[in-house]
């Protein structure tokens, strides 16, 4: 994946620093940002080829802020990957239609899980 560039939003600073460190280390750019208000603009500034994104964020939700990628001409087709310990299938379903590409489990992947996740959509895009 070396030059792939990545967005990851996700609030928990321990989460989002380990999976950048690695990321980085596969020779990705990547940006972490913190905030579900902050992710459109600098999305839009910047075009990443895949973007990591949590539910549970402060002020705006994933889900809003993943309705909001999926809206602008500019965004709705970055590949979207949520990361959430919602497990329930009403919240499985709701990010997959509203255009996620992915979920992922937090409870149940590893950072090694989450790259792979990222390489195989990235690879069926080229396809």
């Amino acid at each position: 994946m070396p030059g792939t560039k990545i967005v990851i939003v996700e609030d928990d600073k321990f989460l989002g620093g380990l999976v950048s460190k690695k990321l980085i280390e596969e020779g990705c750019a990547v940006r972490h940002i913190e905030s579900g208000e902050l992710t459109q603009a600098s999305v839009e500034g910047d075009i990443p080829d895949i973007i990591f994104l949590d539910l549970l964020l402060p002020g705006m939700s994933g889900f809003d802020v993943l309705a909001n990628l999926k809206k602008s001409e500019k965004t709705k087709d970055i590949p979207v990957i949520l990361l959430s310990n919602l497990g329930e299938r009403e919240d499985i379903r709701r990010g997959l239609d509203l255009g996620a590409t992915s979920f992922l489990i937090k409870a149940s992947m590893t950072v090694d899980s989450i790259i792979a996740e990222a390489s195989r959509i990235l690879r069926a895009r080229k396809k």
